[in-house]
């Protein structure tokens, strides 16, 4: 018997794709886990997906990186698969686990994903330093304006916080923080 697993990272994306796949390769029950990062080996999906696994079964997930993002987490899902009677097959790798040169080439795949992983990670911080670096601000832009900043601050005079926060359209604590930067 084939159980699917799909996931995705965030809440924008769709399991659609990966959940139409699975039931063409004929998954009879499909396991999901939806705005869960890769990285997080606690997933209510991939934790009921592997509670409910017998002796037989074949575990199918749409892509290797689905499943996780870590070489060590992988190997280690992979294992525990194994230990507990199952195979693994990935569908757009066209890996499967119940043969030894299947286990050789996922054992490769997962090597080349987190390297991959590694390199986006690496690439951000370079860029991000050289923003800096160039005088970019980065993150989210500031709520109120240096006027507005010391208009209410000046109104905290005679307003209580939650009043001046409501006036600016800031939450009670961004207020706060700003008072404690530039007032107080």
């Amino acid at each position: 018997m084939k159980i699917g697993y799909a996931r995705v990272s965030t809440e924008d994306q769709k399991l659609d794709l990966q959940i139409s796949a699975l039931k063409m390769a004929g998954c009879q029950k499909i396991y999901r886990d939806f705005g869960v990062s890769g990285m997080l080996t606690l997933r209510p999906g991939l934790s009921a997906m592997m509670k409910s696994l017998t002796p037989g079964q074949t575990v199918v997930v749409w892509r290797l990186d689905r499943l996780g993002r870590s070489l060590s987490g992988l190997i280690k899902l992979i294992d525990d698969i194994s230990r507990k009677g199952g195979e693994f097959q990935f569908l757009t790798e066209a890996i499967n686990t119940g043969s030894s040169s299947g286990k050789l080439v996922f054992h490769m795949m997962a090597a080349l994903a987190e390297f991959e992983r590694s390199l986006i990670s690496e690439r951000t911080k370079a860029g991000l330093q050289a923003a800096q670096r160039k005088g970019v601000r980065l993150g989210r832009p500031p709520s109120l304006t240096n006027e507005q900043i010391y208009a209410a601050i000046h109104d905290l005079e005679h307003e209580t916080v939650e009043e001046v926060s409501i006036k600016y359209g800031v939450s009670v604590r961004t207020m706060k923080r700003y008072y404690e930067k530039h007032g107080g």
